[in-house]
């Protein structure tokens, strides 16, 4: 798909239009929904969904956030709540898709745990025995009825996303060991809920309960930026991916991220990326 066919991001809903999620999760085989689209899933995103694949055999590739992920047997793909994404499969390829709903993940996780950081990462990597393990029994419990089903399968996916979050934490998805403080964690998981809301660095120092200069502290000696810049590259990130996969004005965008004046976002993306947001979104046409 091109820029050009959507004014806004594809953004769905796996179950129906009914707000609240049906079932404790919901497990279903790539199969099943791919061959009813040829194996392959233009972009999109999902508004209130977190979802884990697993490829038992076959092979493909999926974009996540435009960025092509190869995918071979027996590897995962973390997909949370609003990452653009698309998948391409071969034909016949097998495997089970876990979807959670956001309020799932929030009544699971323990923020001062620090998992949410690392789960809110899309990513793609080869699946721990303890991983495919735990989405066989997901998919086993999920098909059949036995007695106290709700708890095993609350159980068994708050098992998985900490194996994700693990699976993580120990490779930085890149590759590289890594060690998080945990109020950098929780930054980054404040960020996700708020960015939209333009707050600024004080008001995450607020709700963290310390001060603007000890957040910024932290967070530059972790990554060797401030906390505006962290802000800022999130709100960054979701301009580029309306830039890449919307046609929606560059005001429109602005305006949607919370900006009152257009170009000033454009001076706040071209010092982010080098480009103006035009000019970043016909090199984004020009290589699809």
């Amino acid at each position: 798909m091109k820029p050009s066919d959507h004014q806004t991001i594809a953004t769905y809903n796996l179950f129906g239009e009914a707000g609240d999620l049906p079932d404790v999760v919901h497990c279903e085989t790539i199969e099943a929904r791919s061959r009813l689209h040829d194996w392959e899933f233009a972009p999109h995103r999902h508004a209130r969904l977190h979802q884990v694949l697993y490829i038992q055999n076959g092979q493909g590739h999926a974009s996540l956030d435009g960025k092509r992920c190869e995918l071979t047997p027996s590897t995962f793909v973390n997909v949370p709540t609003g990452v653009v994404h698309g998948f391409t499969f071969d034909n016949g390829t097998q495997g089970q898709v876990i979807t959670l709903a956001t309020e799932s993940l929030d009544e699971t996780l323990h923020s001062a745990e620090g998992l949410t950081a690392f789960l809110n990462r899309p990513f793609s990597r080869p699946a721990t025995p303890d991983i495919s393990q735990t989405v066989a029994q997901i998919a086993t419990v999920f098909a059949s009825r036995p007695f106290a089903r709700a708890q095993i399968l609350r159980a068994s996916c708050a098992l998985l996303l900490g194996y994700i979050a693990q699976a993580a934490f120990h490779a930085d998805i890149s590759g590289n060991p890594i060690a998080k403080p945990a109020l950098l964690a929780r930054f980054e998981a404040l960020i996700e809920q708020h960015f939209l809301d333009q707050w600024s660095v004080s008001d995450y120092a607020n709700a963290l309960a310390v001060t603007s200069t000890h957040l910024s502290r932290i967070t530059k000696s972790a990554t060797g930026r401030p906390a505006s810049h962290l802000i800022e590259e999130r709100i960054v990130r979701e301009a580029r991916r309306n830039l890449v996969y919307t046609n929606l004005p560059v005001s429109t965008i602005a305006y949607s991220l919370g900006y009152e004046d257009p170009a000033y976002f454009s001076r706040v993306f071209s010092r982010a990326t080098g480009l103006s947001p035009r000019d970043f979104r016909q090199r984004a046409m020009s290589k699809r």
